[in-house]
C-alpha cells in the first residue's frame, strides 16, 4: 500500500470516524462528516492557526463531502449560522474551512 493510499484510509478510519473525532453537521443544507474546532478551542492557539489567520471555527472535512470551493470573504451556512469564509485550503483529501462569525446579521 502506498502511502497516499493509507492517507486516504486512515482520513475515514481515524480523522473522520464517528466513534473517534468527528461529528454529523449539517453544512450548506447537507450533512457531512467532519471535525469542528470551536473558539473555545481556539483560544489555547490565541485564535490563529498557522500563525496567521484569526478565525473562530475551523472545520475538517473530506474533499468529496465538502460544499463547493468558497473564496474569502463568501458566505456558508454552518449548522443553520451564516459563517464568514477566512481562508479554505485542501489537501490529500481533506478541505480545511477556516471560518468567523458574520458581523453583518
Amino acid at each position: 500500500m502506498s502511502f497516499k493510499d493509507q492517507i486516504a484510509k486512515d482520513i475515514d478510519k481515524v480523522f473522520l470516524n464517528l466513534d473517534d473525532f468527528a461529528e454529523t453537521h449539517v453544512v450548506e443544507g447537507s450533512s457531512i462528516t467532519c471535525v469542528v474546532s470551536t473558539d473555545a478551542q481556539n483560544k489555547i492557539m490565541n485564535g490563529r492557526i498557522l500563525g496567521q489567520i484569526e478565525a473562530d471555527m475551523f472545520l475538517y472535512a473530506k474533499t468529496e463531502e465538502a460544499p463547493r470551493y468558497r473564496s474569502p470573504e463568501s458566505i456558508i451556512n454552518v449548522d443553520g449560522k451564516e459563517m464568514v469564509v477566512v481562508k479554505w485550503a485542501e489537501s490529500m483529501g481533506v478541505v480545511v474551512i477556516a471560518l468567523r462569525q458574520n458581523c453583518m446579521m
